[in-house]
């Protein structure tokens, strides 16, 4: 039996995006592409939603301002994407030139695309090129209505509605000014028919640049059909040229990922207040309280509570975990575990099911057992604790020789005492106890006592004789007083009075 093609099986898609603007207006060392926006570049945004053609075809991207950075970038996030570098920006038609010369054997459907929208969703992006596949276009433009058009160029269509020309802003009359509808600056083309009017550009401009909309022209001119694609959210089409736009875009990207986490089942308290990354994962019911950030790769389990004031950057907290005023990165908090507040997590450190660290505690490359517990004022770097075990407060592990790192082991159901320092590598036994005020420089075995201090002595006077005239010398007299008065009281009591003749 003969299959029938499909629209989507018809044509290879290719992509092109233009990333060589300089981006004065960013003021910044870093080009423009680059700049972040809640777990990707502006430019990874653009990569992500192009990402369903790259089984398919080709994704260039044209480079020029801070080329090097930008091919760094792509060779972390898409080694799939070819670079081409636009050595003199010479204009957008200029720039989709040379990436198709860079491509000579490139045929089938050509995605346009600039490399500051971080907003378009690949949805968006499917239904444009389906649109421009099953019309047959010669060209396909994606439009949005915006309220305010001012500066950009106006879709002008026919009366059927139909696409008919896209008017820039200082050529248009004022009825074409009232049109809201406006060119985004994304384009599906076919191959041929747009490497044929690339070919036939002309620079007789202001700018003296190749014009990718010139294309548009041409190929209308010569009766290609050109179709008009609406995006149902204009705001995906909205790009930045300084700090402020990308703040915009920020917030803009930061509500929509908050709704779609809500409408999945998660509890954000004041999304106003919470910044989540596109890379980040939740369960459903998770609680995501006030003022807190999550980036990175970070996954939060079902039920758990993090925040409020919490950044969490590469951490995944087990279902039913709390993590509260924290700041951790690259950690592993383990189911219905207890975190903070005010704690500081760092790499590597692991904990176990119901473990706990508190109030001031900050661990390093460290692994709490089940059930162990570092409730407050101690530093805990390149351990491994035991289940069930407690640390006592204000417990240091002395790790670094100068030199290099070295490990401590502290066993289960352990207790080590207030104010003990452990000076590794040393290793504490199941079932041992540490006395308050030691300094651990021995192993101790299993279900014995260490005690490392020096035995109390007083010297009596010493304030008096050394600090004399001073608050605590007379504090000190005052007591002394006290006592002898209280002493000879009591000697009244036991001798008593004679008894009355």
């Amino acid at each position: 039996m003969r299959r029938t093609d499909t629209v989507e099986e018809r044509s290879v898609r290719n992509v092109i995006i233009l990333a060589a603007g300089e981006g004065k207006r960013m003021k910044s060392a870093v080009p423009k592409v680059l700049h972040p926006l809640l777990g990707r570049t502006l430019l990874g945004h653009v990569l992500a939603a192009a990402e369903p053609f790259l089984d398919s075809g080709t994704v260039t991207v044209v480079v020029g301002h801070g080329g090097a950075q930008v091919r760094e970038h792509l060779a972390e996030v898409a080694p799939e994407a070819r670079p081409v570098t636009q050595e003199e920006r010479r204009g957008t038609g200029h720039a989709v030139r040379i990436a198709l010369d860079a491509n000579p054997e490139l045929t089938g459907t050509v995605v346009v695309l600039n490399g500051d929208i971080p907003l378009l969703r690949a949805e968006t992006l499917a239904a444009l090129v389906h649109t421009h596949e099953a019309t047959k276009a010669a060209a396909t433009v994606l439009t949005a209505e915006v309220p305010d058009p001012t500066g950009l160029g106006r879709i002008v269509r026919n009366r059927g509605g139909e696409f008919a020309a896209i008017v820039e802003e200082r050529d248009a009359t004022p009825d074409q000014r009232a049109i809201r509808e406006i060119n985004s600056g994304a384009y599906v083309f076919e191959a041929t028919a747009l490497r044929e009017m690339l070919g036939k550009l002309s620079t007789d401009n202001d700018q003296g640049e190749e014009y990718l909309t010139d294309v548009i022209a041409l190929l209308a001119a010569a009766g290609s059909a050109i179709v008009a694609h609406r995006a149902p959210d204009a705001t995906e089409t909205l790009g930045a040229n300084d700090r402020a736009e990308l703040a915009g875009l920020r917030a803009l990207m930061r509500d929509r990922i908050n709704t779609e986490w809500m409408r999945a089942g998660v509890a954000i308290i004041d999304p106003a207040t919470t910044w989540i990354d596109v890379t980040v994962t939740l369960e459903r019911d998770a609680v995501v309280e006030p003022n807190t950030h999550l980036r990175g790769a970070t996954s939060i389990g079902e039920g758990a509570v993090v925040g409020p004031d919490s950044s969490l950057i590469d951490v995944v907290v087990g279902p039913g975990a709390t993590v509260v005023r924290t700041h951790a990165v690259s950690a592993h908090v383990g189911p219905q575990a207890s975190v903070g507040p005010f704690a500081y997590l760092r790499p590597g450190t692991e904990l176990g099911r119901k473990s706990k660290v508190g109030t001031f505690v900050e661990t390093k490359a460290a692994t709490l057992g089940e059930g162990a517990k570092v409730p407050h004022l101690s530093y805990v770097g390149d351990a491994s604790i035991g289940e069930h075990t407690n640390i006592g407060a204000a417990t240091v592990f002395v790790n670094y020789d100068g030199v290099r790192k070295q490990r401590s082991t502290i066993g289960a159901h352990a207790r080590t005492g207030a104010d003990n320092m452990f000076v590794a590598p040393v290793t504490i036994g199941d079932g041992a106890y540490t006395a308050a005020g030691s300094i651990i420089v021995k192993d101790v075995p299993a279900g014995a006592l260490g005690v490392s201090r020096a035995q109390q002595r007083n010297i009596e006077g010493w304030v008096e004789r050394k600090r004399p005239g001073t608050a605590a010398a007379e504090a000190a007299q005052a007591a002394q007083a006290r006592e002898e008065n209280h002493a000879g009281a009591g000697q009244v009591a036991e001798t008593g009075l004679p008894d009355e003749q």
